[in-house]
């Protein structure tokens, strides 16, 4: 007597079969370990840190994934830069929607920008309930290797890194790279999810808020020394990007440096 197929199982029971079975000690996020460049993480909905790939754990010394879990950004980086982080989890957590190509920008002690390009998706558990952020953070060097129809803009990056605190103008930004200055609005977008202008002026933004940190920091002269044509228009943009004015600012930092 011939046996009848057995009628195929739902995808949905099956792949949740097979997750249950996967040890912890081999979960998937390992395979970040052997990408270039790549990190991953994932944190909880009190921003804790729950797991994390071996290239993020570098960044800090952490050996030990053990040694992650349960810290936050604040604990990992410096306040400027957690403060960012935490805005982006917190609209994440609100909206339930990925954010993608965030280009986080860090700074060198010499003052020269560099940036990652992170992209943080909502994690879920299995009645379908918001419980995290899962992410990943790619230093650019490492992204413009799968990024070859886009190279020009890493010419582009070049100049901007070395004018944006005097100005950078778009036409001429464009000639460099020998695009017209749509097709360079247009490449910036795809790449970085963002027009040149806005990535300029984030740039901008962040450089006031690692000069408005040093000791007897003046308002005024940073607005001056990133190029703004006067203090109510460095206000307005900073009010924009950071959502306090720059005095706000300056006072909360002084603040948590005395306490």
């Amino acid at each position: 007597m011939s046996s009848r197929p057995s009628r195929p199982e739902n995808s949905a029971a099956l792949r949740e079969r097979f997750i249950r079975r996967v040890s912890a000690d081999t979960p998937f996020y390992r395979l970040f370990d052997h990408l270039p460049d790549l990190a991953f993480f994932a944190k909880d909905s009190e921003f804790r840190f729950m797991c994390a790939s071996r290239r993020f754990m570098d960044r800090f010394g952490i050996s030990d994934e053990s040694d992650i879990v349960g810290k936050n950004d604040f604990d990992l980086f410096p306040a400027r830069l957690a403060e960012n982080f935490r805005r982006d989890d917190e609209e994440l957590l609100q909206t339930g929607k990925p954010k993608l190509n965030i280009v986080e920008l860090f700074f060198t002690d010499q003052g020269i920008p560099d940036w990652f390009v992170t992209n943080k998706l909502p994690l879920l558990d299995a009645k379908g309930r918001l419980i995290g952020i899962m992410g990943t953070v790619q230093s650019f060097e490492g992204k413009k290797q799968v990024l070859q129809p886009y190279l020009q803009i890493d010419r582009a990056l070049a100049y901007i890194r070395e004018h944006f605190r005097t100005g950078v103008s778009i036409t001429e930004l464009a000639q460099i790279v020998h695009l017209s200055p749509r097709q360079l609005h247009r490449k910036f977008v795809e790449t970085f999810g963002a027009s040149p202008q806005a990535f300029i002026m984030k740039l901008r933004i962040q450089a006031a808020c690692e000069a408005l940190q040093k000791e007897g920091a003046q308002i005024t002269e940073v607005a001056q020394e990133l190029g703004f044509c006067d203090q109510s228009a460095f206000t307005h943009h900073f009010h924009r990007h950071m959502g306090m004015t720059p005095l706000k600012y300056l006072r909360q930092f002084r603040l948590v440096r005395r306490s």
